[in-house]
């Protein structure tokens, strides 16, 4: 029913586009020109103005011709991480790679290959479909910001799946939501060899508060992580401004927010501990903090009408499928908080974010397969 060769083309076709984040334009430009040849309009939204991208997302909405159906929501985004420029792909038997300089970008072109030949597939074979709203997304590889520009009352469709994840056969229902944080510590500069003792070093109490914070895997639900520091001017002067930049990410939310209370805290109570006495004055550590909800969770139940209908489709093919929790958040997550009933599909993308990336062609295959089927189940309920 796939076309392999036809799919494995065009998957080598467009993993040789670059297109990091907010630099989609010639990838917005293939898809566009792919979409319009299944006759219907392309719009673009302005969420590439907003965040300075090339482009914005792109939506095309696919009329159905089984009437009743109910709309179906396919989406993936158009971005990569770097490094992206010149991607030569390398064929071996099932598997394609690079040559070990660029990721694939398998992350997500795998799932947009998935779709759009699913999309021929029911066309071709005049399968009965309802409506189909296809979603490519801009810049969801530099903090979901496509979909969280994108205006989710321009889609028919309530429900759907988002093809943004590592695997086959796999569904993630559950995903975690996000903080994001900034915190900022202010010390008191001095000369670092004339009076040190004058000076309260930001960067000494952000180690210390560091130390103390439970970091990394924290439990079986929750992460947290200091990604970036900046501070100090230069080795002879004590450092009175250090900013940190952290995130918090937990399928529950309150472990999510005791989390960030509790880097929170540690950084409070680091600050509060160096003070130095200077010109009859009193001065003591302290801390600015920003908390953000960067995105909200994933949380599908089982009884979730996307679950059922995939559980069917996986059946009707006779596919071993689960669903499945990740500590990934993507814009399932964003299209989740904003009222939809969207899960992530596993679209066979593999060691993504590195330049190990690989995809087994035969994965990409059974994702569209199962798609097609997924199109055809929503046609009859």
């Amino acid at each position: 029913m796939i076309d392999r060769q036809r799919l494995e083309a065009e998957f080598l076709d467009l993993v040789r586009i670059s297109s990091p984040s907010r630099r989609e334009g010639r990838m917005a430009e293939r898809l566009r020109a792919t979409l319009a040849g299944f006759g219907v309009p392309v719009e673009e939204d302005d969420a590439g103005r907003r965040v300075g991208g090339e482009v914005g997302n792109l939506l095309a909405q696919l009329p159905g011709t089984a009437d009743g159906a109910p709309p179906l929501l396919l989406c993936a985004h158009m971005d990569t991480v770097v490094p992206c420029e010149d991607v030569r792909p390398v064929v071996r038997g099932d598997v394609v790679r690079t040559d070990g300089t660029t990721v694939l970008g398998g992350d997500d072109k795998a799932g947009i290959v998935a779709i759009l030949e699913a999309l021929r597939v029911v066309r071709e074979r005049g399968i009965p479909h309802g409506p189909v709203d296809v979603l490519f997304t801009i810049c969801e590889e530099f903090g979901l910001l496509g979909a969280k520009h994108f205006d989710v009352a321009r889609l028919r469709a309530r429900s759907g799946l988002v093809l943004d994840v590592d695997g086959v056969a796999e569904l993630v229902t559950r995903a975690p939501a996000a903080n994001r944080m900034e915190f900022t510590v202010h010390g008191l500069e001095a000369h670092a060899g004339v009076c040190p003792e004058q000076g309260i070093s930001a960067i000494r109490v952000a180690a210390e508060a560091i130390a103390a914070m439970r970091l990394g895997r924290i439990d079986g639900e929750t992460t947290a992580n200091i990604g970036l520091i900046e501070g100090g001017l230069a080795a002879n002067i004590v450092p009175n401004r250090v900013r940190l930049r952290a995130e918090a990410r937990s399928l529950s939310l309150a472990k999510l927010d005791a989390q960030s209370r509790h880097m929170r805290e540690c950084l409070e109570q680091a600050a509060g501990r160096h003070r130095v006495a200077l010109d009859g004055r009193e001065r003591t550590a302290r801390v600015e903090a920003r908390v953000d909800r960067d995105y909200d969770r994933l949380a599908l139940g089982d009884d979730a009408r996307i679950v059922r209908l995939l559980h069917r489709a996986a059946a009707g093919l006779a596919t071993p499928f689960r669903t499945r929790a990740t500590g990934g958040g993507s814009d399932a997550n964003v299209l989740t908080g904003r009222g939809l009933e969207v899960a992530n599909l596993a679209c066979g993308m593999r060691a993504i974010h590195t330049v190990n990336e690989w995809v087994d062609v035969r994965d990409i295959v059974a994702t569209a397969a199962l798609l097609v089927e997924t199109l055809r189940l929503n046609a009859t309920t």
